[in-house]
């Protein structure tokens, strides 16, 4: 089969560079599913998703039904007689009855090396366990999460400091360029999908309690939050009964007591159960971010001071 019917799902803009991939392939794209219009911003003014927006463009038939599980879901891939499914980042968990009417069954971009970091937050996990790299994998769906067999895999090292946005970015490219290079060959019958090891337990997915910085833990640990978290739910501590987004920092040498507030040059460091966290952008609640230094020059009792308070 050269040109396999194809129907595309997806939700946000990392999802877009796979089906800008199947276009390039030149494969009928018959129609895309997406999350529902959600309120969204100060204004809670209704939006569409970025696949959306880019799939009206397009001219594609759009579905962006509510309930994934729906008989009448199902029902509508079934009128539009796809043989292959592709997905990236949909973030609805798929019936057995959906993902069993393409013959050549679904196949899903995800940003991790599986089976490591299964589940919602591959990204935010890859960064916060501090992996020496990552990668992208294409595999075909089964009832399980994140747990089908392999079709294809890539890896790329880490220099140490990514962070979530733009860590997903790189990955679901890197996923799309895979999708372009292995799905013709699978389509062929070219390619034996491997079956994935025991691996990960999927993860929960993140909750806003999960920012919350406990200066009990490594200052290498609470560094590698501040990337993993941006920009939801954020890294934070109280000081003064005032939440206090710890934005960007760096993990340095040296010792003082968990949550202990010290001068460092113009900025100052906090202590923490294993080195100090420099902090380096902060935003105190109802305020704009900061420097370290400028929320200093503004705040001189903040050193000295200790966290949470």
């Amino acid at each position: 089969m050269d040109s396999p019917r194809t129907v595309f799902l997806g939700t946000p803009a990392a999802a877009l560079p796979t089906l800008r991939a199947l276009e390039a392939l030149g494969w009928p794209v018959v129609g895309v599913y997406t999350a529902p219009d959600r309120p969204s911003g100060r204004g809670r003014a209704v939006e569409q998703s970025p696949v959306k927006r880019y799939a009206l463009e397009r001219g594609y038939t759009v579905y962006a039904p509510d309930a994934a599980h729906s008989p009448e879901t199902t029902e509508s891939l079934r009128m539009l007689r796809p043989d292959l499914l592709v997905l990236a980042a949909y973030g609805k968990i798929l019936p057995d009855e959906f993902l069993r009417v393409a013959p050549l069954g679904a196949l899903n971009v995800h940003p991790s090396l599986l089976p490591r970091h299964r589940g919602a937050t591959p990204v935010q996990e890859t960064i916060l366990v501090g992996d020496g790299e990552a990668g992208a994998t294409l595999f075909v769906m089964d009832e399980g999460i994140d747990t089908g067999p392999i079709v294809a895999q890539r890896t790329v090292r880490l220099r140490g400091d990514e962070r979530a946005p733009a860590l997903t970015t790189r990955l679901f490219e890197l996923g799309a360029e895979l999708a372009f290079e292995a799905l013709p060959a699978y389509v062929r019958g070219e390619i034996a999908p491997r079956a994935q090891g025991p691996g990960d337990p999927p993860l929960r997915r993140i909750t806003k309690e999960a920012g919350v910085i406990d200066w009990r833990r490594s200052a290498a640990a609470i560094e590698r939050q501040t990337r993993a978290y941006d920009p939801w739910p954020g890294t934070s501590t109280w000081w003064r009964g005032r939440k206090l987004d710890v934005q960007e920092a760096r993990a340095l040498s040296g010792s003082a007591p968990p949550g202990a507030v010290a001068a460092h040059g113009a900025g100052a460091a906090v202590g923490t159960g294993e080195g100090l966290l420099l902090p380096l952008r902060v935003k105190l609640e109802g305020r704009a971010s900061v420097s370290v230094e400028e929320f200093v020059r503004g705040h001189r009792e903040f050193v000295g001071a200790r966290l949470p308070s």
